[in-house]
């Protein structure tokens, strides 16, 4: 399904949130033209393997802004979305606020804080505003090992809004303006969780039956039978069925050990043949090249040069070069 097909998007962001953003907006068969400075989105240089991977399908055209703003809101006239990253009121200065585009284009804003009065021009990036969403709380001071608020609050939070304002703007005829906050959207991820937890801690350890254990070669593999009948026939399977009546004992530290140094007579492999399909909600700690070769896009990335479509666009919008 291409449901964006003969959609623009003109994505004025820098760095990750707005390029996973406008990645998935192209997947869904919008047309996505990535407006730069004329250095390139600092990504380029930064982590170039990110954002050739972000950018792939994406045109690049070339603007200083403000000095070519002219430009810039001709490409913004044409488009069904425009995206911008920066802090509130940078877009305004620079000539592509919400008031430079048309009122019929949605106008998405990627912030760190929104319209929050005591933050809303603070400096940040993915591991601050999961500090301040609350997010970190159980982990900290271990890292997440991806940007949860640039990926999923800002970015796969952008792709939602984007998608609900053009149904908006089918039925109005008016493109919504709409203001993403990172901070405001991670906290989200765990507002479910203010009211208690199941078990302490259920999430990072406080299960026996929801952990990463070790295997004999050192590999490890994931546990999450949270559900009895799972956990029953994981533990029939190992030959310790006595370990399904004590999921829920008090002393999850002690089942654990147990379990740990049943998961270390096997290697990795070994427990995955063994348990096979069974439902036990088992599975492997695999690494990111072996997750692509099974669940990854088969097709390899194709760089975008820096405003190779910076001419085409000019000619056919009219705009000189300033």
């Amino acid at each position: 399904m291409q449901p964006l097909a003969d959609s623009l998007v003109v994505d004025f962001t820098h760095y990750l949130p707005g390029a996973y953003a406008s990645r998935e907006l192209s997947r869904l068969g919008a047309r996505v033209v990535r407006v730069e400075p004329p250095a390139g989105d600092p990504m380029r240089p930064t982590a170039s393997g990110w954002d050739t991977a972000l950018r792939a399908g994406s045109e690049s055209v070339v603007c200083e802004l403000p000095s070519d703003a002219s430009f810039a809101r001709a490409l913004c006239a044409r488009a069904d979305v425009v995206l911008e990253g920066f802090r509130p009121g940078v877009a305004v200065r620079l000539g592509i606020g919400p008031e430079d585009v048309p009122p019929t284009t949605v106008y998405c804003s990627i912030t760190g804080f929104g319209d929050e009065p005591q933050h809303r021009l603070r400096a940040g990036h993915d591991l601050n505003y999961l500090g301040w969403a609350g997010v970190l709380e159980d982990t900290a001071p271990g890292l997440p090992p991806i940007q949860v608020a640039d990926l999923a609050a800002g970015a796969l939070g952008a792709t939602a809004q984007i998608l609900a304002a053009l149904l908006e703007r089918a039925r109005t005829g008016m493109g919504p303006r709409v203001v993403v906050s990172m901070t405001h959207s991670s906290h989200d991820l765990v507002a479910h969780r203010l009211a208690g937890e199941p078990v302490p801690r259920m999430l990072t350890g406080g299960l026996a039956c929801y952990r990463i254990y070790e295997a004999a070669d050192g590999r490890q593999l994931t546990v999450g039978a949270l559900e009895p009948k799972f956990f029953r026939r994981l533990t029939e399977l190992v030959e310790r069925p006595e370990l399904g009546e004590r999921q829920y004992d008090e002393d999850q530290a002690a089942l654990a050990a147990e379990l740990a140094g049943v998961f270390r007579t096997r290697d990795l492999a070994d427990w995955l043949e063994h348990f096979g399909d069974e439902d036990v909600c088992v599975g492997p700690v695999w690494t990111r090249d072996e997750a692509a070769a099974v669940f990854g896009s088969r097709e390899a990335p194709v760089e975008v040069p820096l405003g190779a479509h910076t001419e085409v666009w000019r000619q056919e919008l009219g705009v000189d070069e300033a």
